[in-house]
């Protein structure tokens, strides 16, 4: 009988390692994938900044890996950009070689969102049939890869909008393909944080999980203002802080008719929303930080509170820096990174709170 009791327990040991080994691997594999995309979302930033975004003007999931490699195919490339607004209106006395600095950014970027796409899906296929996936994860997982598919033809479907009457892209369209990239990487994010181990430690308060989980949604929607701004160029204009345009609360907010469209397509409303968004979201995390400090000063909620804070800080602080200086494009790029950064954070954050997925060995099965 004790022969028997050893066996089992040695069963059960076996089990327990081979689950943590699997989730470690998986775990692993979604760290890059989150690395990647936020090289993707990146490259996208510098694409926009550089006014690149428009240089490719067909859309070639498969055959457009493959770059110009000779003068003439640079020459028919070129010429299909001088057929679009963008090089009749704005840059008509561009050159070939001038051509070729604005099309690399535009071809890295899909590029690597291709390959976003193989390291995401080869993995897959291999951890799920090997077994190494937990059951309840596949469809979680095949659900993303799907949206990675729907965002490269959201990307299409943004690029096109500035390819026949505009000279840039749609901001309502733009906004969804950033918001789609965030929510992949958010989807990621959540399921790698389930897979790692958790503390043991209580939430400061009953309500710490539903705040954590405000904070996360708020520090989406302000990255959706900011996408928003990128996209009416309205951070170019009022580069002064704390006043704008010389007050608080500058005129004309609800000058275009009817109101509700300032806030989606008058630049100086937009830039204000998106001002008061990181005010809002800093007094939050402010008052998420005191909550968890006063009432659970020592655990790892309110450890992870002052981490988060202390990222708003930051990033507000890179804000500002990136306005007063009107928008260079490395500051723009360390703004965006941040957004990421403490977007990340805040729903590695919110998934804290519900602690490491069950086990599914025969550990669970007895308990």
């Amino acid at each position: 009988m004790a022969f028997a009791n050893t066996t089992t327990e040695q069963r059960i040991l076996g089990e327990v390692r081979t689950q943590d080994r699997n989730r470690k691997a998986v775990r692993v594999w979604l760290g890059f994938v989150l690395l990647a995309l936020f090289c993707l979302v990146i490259v996208g930033g510098a694409t926009r900044l550089t006014n690149s975004g428009l240089s490719i003007t067909e859309w070639k999931p498969i055959h457009g890996v493959i770059p110009p490699l000779n003068a003439a195919e640079w020459e028919e490339e070129f010429k299909l950009y001088q057929r679009i607004p963008e090089y009749q209106q704005l840059n008509s006395d561009m050159t070939v070689e001038q051509f070729k600095g604005i099309f690399w950014w535009e071809w890295a970027h899909r590029l690597i969102a291709r390959g976003i796409g193989v390291i995401f899906a080869l993995p897959l296929i291999y951890f799920w049939a090997t077994g190494k996936i937990e059951r309840r994860l596949r469809w979680p997982l095949l659900g993303i890869l799907a949206l990675g598919g729907m965002q490269g033809a959201i990307g299409w479907w943004m690029v096109s909008s500035g390819l026949s009457v505009r000279t840039d892209v749609s901001q309502y369209r733009l906004a969804t393909h950033l918001i789609m990239a965030c929510l992949i990487f958010a989807s990621c994010m959540w399921i790698m944080r389930g897979l790692s181990p958790h503390s043991d430690d209580e939430a400061p308060t009953s309500g710490s999980k539903a705040w954590a989980g405000v904070i996360a949604i708020f520090a989406l929607f302000q990255i959706y203002l900011g996408a928003l701004v990128a996209g009416l160029d309205a951070g170019f204009s009022y580069n002064t802080w704390p006043l704008m345009d010389g007050a608080i609360v500058p005129s004309d907010l609800l000058i275009q008719q009817p109101a509700w469209i300032n806030f989606f397509e008058n630049p100086k409303t937009v830039q204000f929303i998106h001002r008061l968004g990181a005010y809002t979201l800093l007094a939050l995390t402010l008052l998420n930080m005191i909550i968890a400090l006063s009432a659970a000063p020592s655990t790892t909620h309110a450890r992870r509170a002052v981490v988060l804070f202390v990222l708003v800080i930051v990033q507000a602080a890179i804000g500002i820096a990136t306005l007063l200086l009107q928008v260079p494009v490395h500051w723009g790029l360390l703004h965006q990174a941040g957004a990421l950064v403490v977007f990340g954070f805040a729903v590695a954050n919110w998934r804290g709170f519900y602690g490491e997925y069950p086990r599914t060995t025969v550990i669970a099965e007895r308990d």
